[in-house]
């Protein structure tokens, strides 16, 4: 993909997220059926309906691509490139009406000397949309990123007792288990912890100075892969390490000074 294509695909990922977020906008404050429920999580048919939509945009544009979605795949995820889409980033948040979600959308390309797992991928363009602030977060790799076309930059917090770090628990047992130490032990040291309920807008504010950091153990890549190329792109730190189980992580998000200190505490 060269460069012109690249800023093709820029250009059609924020338009996609733009027109899911209205569509998302409009429906906050109705009621949503609910697909399925587990302990931890929720699958909305509009998950799915929203998946769909980015999908006829992102294929009319590119149909040689492949998606690799929260709510299934198209093509082949393994090739050169592919979509890395989360349709509603934030889906507990949004059934309940609160305006804590977004619509995240990455492209990748796959590293030339990759063996064939599935993270030896760089994220080439990332976009996340908060429909219900209006606030578009977008970065390119190699380029300055920028919230509604304004350069942003990570916080300079140095201390522990000085940051506000977000803190997730992934959807399972095990990892509600494994995190509620980490939460105490950060919660004793930090200035405030917060759980917001959406990765991708806690990579974001992270990478905008709101927060000083993130972590969760057991997220998913398409919360993550857009966020983590803004968060990147604003002079942060988005280091993580593949699990186990396909397409998941242990992440620690941060201003690029705290993360010996973040990971200490886990």
């Amino acid at each position: 993909m060269n460069r012109l294509e690249l800023k093709r695909a820029f250009d059609v990922a924020q338009c996609s997220a733009r027109r899911v977020g209205a569509f998302l906008k409009k429906k906050l404050h109705t009621r949503k059926q609910i697909n399925h429920q587990s302990p931890h999580d929720i699958k909305l048919a509009l998950d799915e309906e929203s998946q769909r939509m980015i999908e006829q945009d992102l294929l009319k544009a590119f149909p040689e691509i492949a998606i690799l979605g929260e709510e299934g795949v198209v093509g082949i995820p393994s090739e050169q490139w592919r979509w890395v889409v989360d349709p509603i980033d934030g889906t507990v948040n949004f059934s309940r009406g609160l305006p804590h979600a977004c619509v995240s959308i990455a492209l990748q390309q796959r590293q030339a000397r990759a063996n064939g797992h599935w993270d030896e991928y760089d994220t080439m363009l990332g976009v996340v949309y908060d429909p219900f602030v209006d606030e578009m977060w977008v970065a390119r790799r190699g380029q300055r990123a920028r919230l509604n076309g304004r350069l942003i930059s990570v916080s300079d917090t140095t201390r522990l007792d000085a940051a506000i770090v977000s803190i997730g628990f992934a959807k399972s047992r095990t990892t509600v288990k494994r995190n509620l130490p980490v939460f105490m032990r950060l919660y004793q040291r930090v200035l405030k912890v917060r759980l917001l309920g959406s990765a991708a807008l806690a990579m974001t504010w992270t990478a905008a100075g709101r927060l000083d950091a993130y972590r969760e153990n057991g997220i998913s890549i398409w919360d993550v892969a857009a966020g983590g190329l803004i968060l990147e792109c604003a002079g942060g730190e988005f280091w993580r390490k593949p699990l186990e189980k396909k397409y998941t992580y242990e992440l620690i998000a941060t201003n690029g000074l705290l993360r010996k200190a973040v990971k200490r505490l886990s």
